[in-house]
């Protein structure tokens, strides 16, 4: 089956380089290339992949380079979702040197942390085996790359979760305990008031043993998080459960956990690592000096 590559937020995307730029260059510019290389130089660069990645995020840097100069050529030869073996030539653009340089360091910024996103996504989703599981990302992203970053989980195969607070109730127990409704009967009077007050938006709740799960299930919430239980407890839940909500296992679920837990029959398992823990891609920019192939 063609991987779906979802679309990018080119408003956020847009307002994102233009910050990362201002912040490299402030109102000075490049004072470096532009007191060494001449102005009307050409030349043309090529993204070098360092290391096995699976590509993400190629059209932001397009983007970044074109915000520099619209004049300059761009030239993707991978596709998003691409596995990349190291040595892979994964894009190339020609023109002005200096802006070449210039948006060297902040295009790689982008290209890296989002093909590590991609590629840890990967890795994870791989993990659950020929189970129906699937890894879904968290909100714990780097303050507003959150789309970008969500965009490269889904890019390297894994799911997203919900975007923001906005997009779906998320009942949590500290949720229940600042509104006094712990206890007995707590979750199905937090489930009510959230259905009336946002009755479009779907429900999940939080429990953390079985006893809140057989409460939870009987309020027709859509998703259930399992929290921090062990793949034996899951496999119970799942049994009990029998498909009237979808279950999410969250918490000490590591890369090497993932067969395990996703053979207990959950629907779903969370994993903030693919956006907080994972490490930047290894890829260079090179310059090719006119004369020489460019």
């Amino acid at each position: 089956m063609e991987k779906i590559i979802p679309p990018i937020d080119w408003k956020r995307a847009e307002l994102l380089i233009n910050l990362a730029l201002e912040e490299d260059l402030d109102t000075v510019g490049d004072v470096t290339t532009n007191s060494v290389i001449p102005e009307d130089l050409n030349a043309k660069a090529v993204f070098l992949a360092k290391e096995d990645l699976v590509c993400a995020g190629l059209p932001i840097a397009e983007k970044l380079f074109l915000t520099l100069g619209p004049e300059l050529q761009w030239k993707s030869l991978v596709r998003e979702g691409d596995f990349c073996p190291k040595g892979t030539i994964m894009a190339e653009v020609y023109g002005n040197a200096r802006k070449l340089l210039t948006g060297e360091r902040t295009a790689l910024n982008f290209l890296q942390r989002l093909c590590g996103v991609a590629t840890a996504s990967k890795k994870y989703q791989d993990a659950v085996g020929d189970t129906a599981c699937r890894i879904l990302d968290t909100r714990k992203t780097t303050p507003g790359w959150r789309y970008l970053e969500k965009y490269a989980v889904a890019v390297g195969g894994a799911y997203n979760h919900r975007i923001g607070l906005y997009d779906r109730v998320m009942l949590k127990d500290n949720h229940r305990e600042l509104a006094g409704l712990e206890g007995a009967g707590g979750i199905t009077r937090s489930v009510e008031k959230a259905r009336k007050m946002y009755p479009g938006l779907e429900v999940e709740v939080e429990v953390d043993s079985l006893e809140e799960l057989a409460e939870a299930v009987n309020t027709g919430a859509e998703y259930i998080l399992l929290d921090n239980m062990d793949d034996a407890t899951m496999a119970e839940a799942v049994r009990f459960v029998n498909g009237r909500s979808k279950l999410e296992a969250s918490g000490g679920i590591t890369l090497a956990r993932i067969p395990t837990a996703a053979a207990s029959g959950v629907d779903f398992i969370s994993s903030g690592a693919l956006t907080h823990s994972v490490k930047s891609s290894d890829i260079s920019m090179d310059i090719i000096v006119p004369g020489e192939n460019a």
